[in-house]
């Protein structure tokens, strides 16, 4: 793995408090995800199941975890199953973890070949009165018209086992998760600091007439020379009126002097992510009307940064963050106060320049798991990221930090990132 082994204190934490919150006479069974393939013999890359990993640290296709709490026999009570390597699989693909070497990653003592387990299974499916299965919940996501492992886990214990009791696994991680451990912390700021160095090494190379995916490479550089895992997500790099498109990321446009860029980007970095977005003038100078719309949502990220704090409910905070940014497009110019004054509650004007949501938790998913309907909590995670996109005018601009909330508000964790319009100038002008 390209990055430092976690230690396995961690995993066995996480499994403690997973189990903790099973049923009684319950096991529960985590899968890998799919090695996903593209064209002919060639694949898109493997991606942990992040629950999984949550629980055992193991980043290996072909991957199975058992927990069975109130197992008889104690060798029973946590056992992990992986890929069984051979002189074929070591010529073509290189080594596959050794039992010796998964014991070490997750701390689970016993660990079989992943060919033998339904013979393992069957010996404590009859014991347990219940079984735990993952599924993908995603609140932002469907994943429709796929089959993943967790699919097909389910199937095939439903026809193997039809009479047990059925539990989601994901109902308890979606809250275990979203507390981050100071292991976790350090690992997502580990990327968050990555991403700081990217930045400014795109900073240092932006001039105009470059092409999008110029900048997107100097990204990609830094992140591998790094030891990051991936980009989190394909990043944005939106010059001029690209960025008024939130997810526009075909990085293929020239861009050109007088434009601003828009850079939303992430790190993964062991599984862990960073999720940033910062502006900047192609030619080094921002024009004063980029200047002014700039300004605005530095305030609204500063002000609305300083509501994420404990006890506060995601709802309360975006109502707030919407007040913020449209007291902001009022003093652009983009709204009028009698207006804004005599609308429509249900069709705020205010969407027309801002549209989405400006907080969601991040952690081992870029958008991490759990509800929403929950009050924040100090160990909680999240991005604060308000936004105004005018496309009349060829100007969209997202600020994005990651914010570690505590007993006493917040703790920002890109804030060596630079922000000001006078550090981005500063750097982008500078001969070294």
């Amino acid at each position: 793995m390209r990055y430092n082994q976690i230690p396995n204190s961690l995993f066995i934490k996480n499994r403690n408090n997973f189990t903790a919150r099973m049923k009684a006479n319950t096991l529960a069974i985590l899968t890998s995800n799919d090695v996903k393939h593209n064209n002919a013999d060639d694949i898109m890359g493997f991606t942990q199941n992040n629950d999984l990993f949550y629980l055992c640290g193991i980043d290996q296709e072909e991957t199975l975890l058992v927990l069975y709490p109130d197992a008889i026999k104690k060798e029973n009570r946590e056992i992990l199953f992986v890929k069984e390597t051979n002189e074929q699989i070591k010529i073509w693909d290189g080594d596959k973890l050794t039992k010796e070497q998964a014991t070490k990653i997750s701390g689970i003592k016993r660990v079989e070949w992943i060919q033998d387990f339904e013979k393992v299974l069957q010996l404590m499916a009859f014991e347990a009165d219940g079984i735990y299965l993952g599924h993908n919940e995603h609140i932002k996501r469907v994943t429709h018209n796929q089959q993943t492992q967790q699919d097909r886990m389910i199937l095939w214990c439903k026809e193997k086992y039809p009479l047990h009791e059925y539990h989601r696994a994901a109902k308890i991680t979606r809250d275990l998760r979203l507390i981050k451990s100071e292991e976790e912390i350090a690992l997502i700021q580990q990327a968050a600091n990555i991403s700081v160095e990217s930045f400014k090494r795109v900073l240092k190379a932006c001039k105009p007439n470059m092409k999008e995916y110029e900048l997107e490479a100097e990204l990609s550089y830094n992140l591998i020379k790094s030891g990051a895992t991936r980009h989190a997500f394909k990043p944005i790099v939106a010059s001029g009126k690209n960025a008024c498109a939130l997810h526009y990321n075909t990085n293929d446009a020239v861009c050109k002097s007088g434009d601003m860029i828009l850079l939303d980007f992430g790190v993964c970095y062991a599984n862990y992510n960073s999720d940033t977005t910062r502006c900047f003038p192609v030619n080094g100078r921002f024009t004063e009307r980029q200047k002014e719309v700039y300004s605005a949502v530095l305030h609204c990220l500063k002000e609305g940064s300083k509501l994420l704090k404990p006890g506060v409910l995601s709802s309360d905070y975006e109502t707030q963050m919407a007040k913020l940014v449209e007291t902001e497009l009022i003093k652009l110019g983009l709204l009028k106060a009698e207006d804004v004054a005599n609308q429509n509650p249900e069709k705020p004007m205010y969407k027309k320049y801002f549209m989405h949501g400006t907080a969601h938790h991040i952690g081992l998913d870029v958008h991490d798991v759990g509800l929403y309907s929950r009050a924040l909590e100090p160990g909680m995670v999240l991005t604060c990221e308000p936004g105004i996109y005018i496309p009349e005018e060829g100007i969209g601009c997202r600020l994005e930090n990651d914010y570690l909330i505590t007993k006493d508000g917040n703790i920002n964790l890109t804030e060596a990132m630079p922000i000001e319009i006078n550090e981005i100038e500063a750097l982008m002008n500078s001969l070294s």
